[in-house]
Formats: C-alpha cells, sequence, structure tokens
C-alpha cells in the first residue's frame, strides 16, 4: 500500500531550524561541558542532595533532558546514563533511562521519517524494494539485533530505520527490550561513578560478544525454525500426494482360467 507524503516543506524547514539551533546553541554555549565525566563526579553530591529534596522534580528534569539529547542526536547520552545510576540507583535509575533513552530514540527516528523518507524511498525506491519487504516482515528482529550489539552507534539506528518502513510503535517497544541489558550495564556501573575514569572500560569484550550472540539468537532461531516447517510442509505435500495416487492395483486374472 502506497502511504501518503510524511510533511508539507514548510514544516519540514521549521523542524530543521528548530533541530539546527538546538546544535548551535549546544555548541555556542558550550553545553557539552555539563555532560563529561568530570562534571557530573565533580556535582555528584549537589545533585544527590537536590534529589533527595526534590524527586519528582530532578527525575522530570532528568527525562527530559535526556529525551532532548538522544532525539538531537547530541553527544552525552552514556555519561546521563552513568549520572542515572548514581543518582537514582539500579531499579530507579533503570526504569528512567530505559524509559528517556526510547523516547528520545523514537523521536529521532520519527524525526528522521518526516524529514528524508519521502526523497530517499521516491529516488532510491527500487533499489531498496527488497529492503522494504524484509523490514516488514522481519524488521523487529533486525532492530533487536542491532540494539543489543554495541558496535552500531545509537544515533545511527535511529537514523536509518527512520528511513524504513517500520511502524515507530515497533520502533519503540522492541527499542525498549533492546537497550534494556546496555542500560542495566551503565546504570550499574553508575552506582561506582567515582572510580570511573573513561567510558571504554565499561563494556568488556566478554560483555560485547555476550550482547552480541543475545542479538543474533531470535534471529537464528526464526530462521531454524522457518527452515524445519518448510521441510515439513514439503514432507506432507508428498505423503499426501502418494496417499492420493493410492497403491498400484492388482492385475486382474482374464475370465475362464
Amino acid at each position: 500500500m502506497k502511504e501518503g507524503k510524511t510533511g508539507s516543506p514548510a514544516a519540514k524547514i521549521a523542524v530543521v531550524a528548530f533541530i539546527a539551533l538546538g546544535i548551535v546553541a549546544f555548541q555556542y554555549l558550550d553545553l557539552k561541558q555539563y555532560f563529561s565525566l568530570d562534571y557530573i563526579k565533580a556535582s555528584q553530591e549537589r545533585f544527590q542532595a537536590l534529589y533527595a529534596s526534590h524527586r519528582l522534580m530532578v527525575i522530570a528534569a532528568y527525562m527530559a533532558i535526556y529525551i532532548a539529547v538522544t532525539a538531537l542526536s547530541l553527544p552525552g547520552a552514556a555519561v546521563l546514563t552513568l549520572a542515572g545510576g548514581a543518582l537514582f540507583g539500579v531499579f530507579v535509575g533503570t526504569v528512567v533511562v530505559s524509559l528517556a533513552s526510547t523516547i528520545g530514540a523514537t523521536l529521532a527516528c520519527g524525526v528522521a521519517r518526516f524529514l528524508l523518507r519521502d526523497w530517499v524511498q521516491n529516488r532510491f525506491g527500487n533499489k531498496l524494494a527488497a529492503v522494504n519487504q524484509g523490514i516488514e516482515k522481519e524488521g523487529a528482529f533486525y532492530l533487536f539485533s542491532l540494539r543489543l550489539v554495541p558496535v552500531f552507534p545509537f544515533f545511527v539506528i535511529n537514523l536509518l530505520m527512520g528511513l524504513t518502513r517500520l511502524r515507530l510503535t515497533t520502533f519503540f517497544w522492541v527499542s525498549q527490550i533492546g537497550m534494556l541489558p546496555g542500560t542495566v550495564v551503565y546504570v550499574n556501573a553508575g552506582k561506582a561513578l567515582a572510580k570511573i575514569d573513561s567510558l571504554s572500560g565499561i563494556l568488556s569484550p566478554r560483555v560485547v560478544i555476550s550482547f552480541a550472540l543475545l542479538g543474533i539468537f531470535p534471529m537464528a532461531v526464526k530462521k531454524l525454525l522457518a527452515f524445519y516447517q518448510s521441510r515439513f510442509r514439503s514432507g506432507v505435500e508428498t505423503t499426501g500426494a502418494d496417499v492420493t495416487k493410492g497403491p498400484n492395483p492388482l492385475p486382474q486374472r482374464p475370465r475362464g482360467q
């Protein structure tokens, strides 16, 4: 089924202007200094005191900042996740970060779809036909695998999925589940924020490999099930054909013998 246009040129220009304004403000006001490990570690006690007296306000402000950072594909999500673990603890931190990161990712996906999908599909529609069919059938599995393998940048997945026909509701819940293991690792690491000197040591090679295998597992199971189902169906069809033909009739003896 052919989908309609995703927006008027004026609306797209307004969205681009808003995004550009946010990125320029981030750079011009040097806001990236507030998303560094050094700043978060130095401000930990102050933030914890604020959280102790204004819990809901701090959670709401944290989520708003996290959603804005991920929606605009700005750097700082990893540091914010560590801060969430240090500030809220593992359970509350995981819930808050998981929800905020998924909302931000879905907004980024939706913006990419609103701005670019029509142009990409119109220009490369024939070449992308197979990709579109694959996404419609197995998009959730692909996205789940990509989310679990930390090698793929967070923002790249959001933008690329925005160019496909994967439903945003599917994108949301699959991202929620797929990003959960990595979120737990980072939030848990945030409990020992004072001991962390860089982000590189948080995900060990063993953890990365485990996530990769976990991401590939559902797709592998689906392929195996499809393979055995096709074998079973072909076997049933062959058996049915033999039954229809029936056994070879016995030769009849001539009369009078």
